[in-house]
């Protein structure tokens, strides 16, 4: 993935100002891969992916999975809303870092085209310590309006070092995970 993609799919300017240098490898079941933007539908990314960046041992990074789409690239009115939010994550091990926002996968609205789902990750200054209220995978509640490009200021996080992105609209899975969602 390149700049160039990240540019091309307008998520610099609408969720960061700054490409991202390196490719952030993201693999869902069956090895569904995400390439800088294309299509997967929602019922091939449901589950939680393996994520690698080339991290250091003794760092600390913050991983975010968000929708900049919500609930349509048209009336981005809850931009953004973002599916996957975790920090402190020592080097690239993903399942010791804190979970502040738990895995939901993509669930675009019936009739709201494609959305961009946007994975990127920061080198945190150090450990953290998180005052956002951690939020589980059975309720949408707290996950709109949200904004990596100020959660990043507020934690001094400067510009995302990884990132990839790619592109899902609706399709019959969703209708589940909005039941997941409802308890």
């Amino acid at each position: 993935m390149s700049a160039l993609s990240m540019e091309e799919h307008g998520v610099v300017p609408d969720v960061i100002d700054k490409a991202p240098p390196v490719f952030l490898e993201v693999a869902y079941n069956n090895n569904v891969m995400v390439e800088g933007g294309n299509e997967l539908t929602p019922k091939k990314v449901k589950d939680e992916p393996i994520v690698r960046w080339p991290a250091e041992d003794d760092s600390y990074y913050l991983l975010i999975m968000t929708d900049p789409d919500a609930p349509s690239r048209k009336d981005p009115k809850f931009r953004e809303w973002h599916h996957w939010l975790v920090g402190n994550i020592p080097g690239n091990n993903i399942s010791e870092g804190d979970t502040l926002s738990e895995y939901i996968g993509a669930g675009p609205p019936k009739n709201t085209g494609l959305h961009r789902y946007v994975l990127l990750v920061y080198k945190q200054p150090g450990k953290i310590r998180f005052d956002e209220k951690k939020l589980t995978n059975r309720s949408g509640y707290g996950r709109g309006d949200f904004s990596i490009r100020k959660f990043a200021k507020k934690y001094k996080l400067g510009h995302p070092i990884a990132g990839n992105l790619f592109q899902a609209q609706w399709d019959t899975y969703v209708p589940i995970l909005y039941k997941q969602l409802e308890g």
